[in-house]
């Protein structure tokens, strides 16, 4: 059974308590979270949850999206009311009280199973045809590269060293600095292992700024 949708976009900002809880599931753990506003309460599964500590957190959220789901769900059907964001800002941070904490269903669905469940099928990559081999001039003076061939790109792949690894797994963000800010918008598996070779390298999210910070003595290392 396809989950069902009843949509509507319309951007606004408001105050809110977002409680952010750890589920372990069959994919590893994952964060879901539940945002409590003046106009209502609402479901998140953003990605940028992931990268949050389990706890309970003040500030203000900019609501972009709300969709109604309904989907199966121990035996039954589950529906929830959820928020997409577009940007949050937060303020503070609480334990979540047992209350809150059971206020999450114990069937909670992994969002990266819903992702790659909505994926459509991959068609099959065309094979890419090799390049005739070019043949250099013996005299130096004489450039015989055909128009339109130069250098090729540097690619970054992972060769079994840490460095070359990380470098793979960071992309662009690669060499890492004394500060980190994460793409939430990458495919949510990578998300998950940049945010978990970000401890153990040594840094902590600052919640505040939304960023992962060296911690000051690594820093001086």
């Amino acid at each position: 059974m396809e989950p069902t949708t009843d949509s509507w976009l319309s951007a606004v900002t408001v105050p809110g308590k977002l409680a952010v809880r750890k589920i372990h599931g069959r994919n590893g753990p994952f964060n879901v979270g539940n945002l409590v506003t003046p106009i209502g309460k609402f479901a998140v599964k953003d990605a940028a949850l992931e990268q949050y500590p389990e706890g309970k957190y003040d500030g203000e959220f900019v609501i972009s999206y709300i969709d109604a789901k309904a989907y199966p769900s121990g035996g039954g059907i589950r529906i929830e009311v959820r928020a997409t964001l577009d940007s949050m800002t937060l303020s503070g941070i609480d334990k979540l009280s047992k209350a809150e904490a059971r206020a999450f269903s114990n069937q909670e669905v992994d969002p990266l199973d819903e992702e790659l469940g909505a994926q459509p099928a991959k068609p099959a990559a065309t094979p890419v045809p090799e390049p005739a081999p070019i043949r250099a001039s013996k005299d130096p003076l004489i450039d015989t590269t055909p128009f339109g061939v130069g250098t090729p790109a540097a690619v970054v792949v992972a060769t079994g060293g840490p460095d070359s690894d990380d470098a793979a797994l960071f992309g662009l963000l690669w060499p890492l600095g004394e500060s980190v800010k994460l793409d939430s918008t990458i495919d949510r598996r990578t998300l998950r292992t940049q945010i978990a070779r970000l401890g153990q390298l040594g840094y902590a999210l600052d919640f505040k700024s939304q960023q992962w910070n060296l911690t000051p003595d690594l820093q001086a290392a």
